[in-house]
C-alpha cells in the first residue's frame, strides 16, 4: 500500500500515529542525479510533534524525550531522506525511519545487572594460577646461594 493511503505510521503494536500528526516537507536533493536533480523535490523531511501527540501516554512521552535528547527541535522530531531518486521512496524510508527510531526510544530500559559473589572455587582457581605463575617466574631467575 503506498505511503499516501495509510491511516497512520505504526510503531509497535499498541501505538500507531496518525497522519495527521505527520507533517512532510520536500526540497531538491543535493548531489549527483543528472537533469532531475535539479527539477524535482525527491528530498523529504518527516515531522513529528513529541510534545503535542495524543498517542503516547506521559511515561512514555518522557522515556522518548529521554531517548531523542538533542534530536529534538522544540519537542518536534524531523527526519530527512534523499537516499533515492524518486520521492515514493524517500517518503518510504522516510517513514521507516521515523518508525525505528520511536520504536527505539519506546522500548523499555534493560534490566540492571544484579552484581554476584565469586564462588569459592573461582577464588581457589584464581590464587592457585597466580601460584603457578610466580613459581615459573622463580625458577626462571638465578638460583640464590
Amino acid at each position: 500500500m503506498p505511503a499516501a493511503h495509510r491511516p497512520g505510521l505504526q510503531i509497535t503494536p499498541g501505538v500507531l500515529i496518525p497522519e495527521a500528526e505527520l507533517s512532510w516537507r520536500f526540497s531538491r536533493s543535493s548531489g549527483p542525479g543528472g537533469q532531475g536533480v535539479n527539477t524535482s523535490d525527491s528530498r523529504v523531511e518527516l515531522s513529528w510533534d513529541v510534545a503535542r501527540s495524543a498517542t503516547l501516554s506521559p511515561p512514555q512521552r518522557e522515556r522518548l524525550r529521554a531517548f531523542l535528547g538533542d534530536r529534538l527541535i522544540d519537542g518536534v522530531l524531523t527526519v530527512a531522506a534523499s537516499e533515492h531518486r524518486a520521492q515514493l521512496q524517500n517518503r518510504d524510508a522516510a517513514r521507516a525511519r521515523l518508525a525505528a527510531l520511536i520504536a527505539a526510544g519506546l522500548r523499555p530500559p534493560p534490566t540492571a545487572r544484579r552484581a554476584t559473589k565469586p564462588t569459592r572455587g573461582s577464588k581457589e582457581r584464581r590464587v592457585t594460577a597466580k601460584k603457578q605463575r610466580g613459581d615459573v617466574k622463580r625458577l626462571r631467575q638465578r638460583p640464590h646461594d
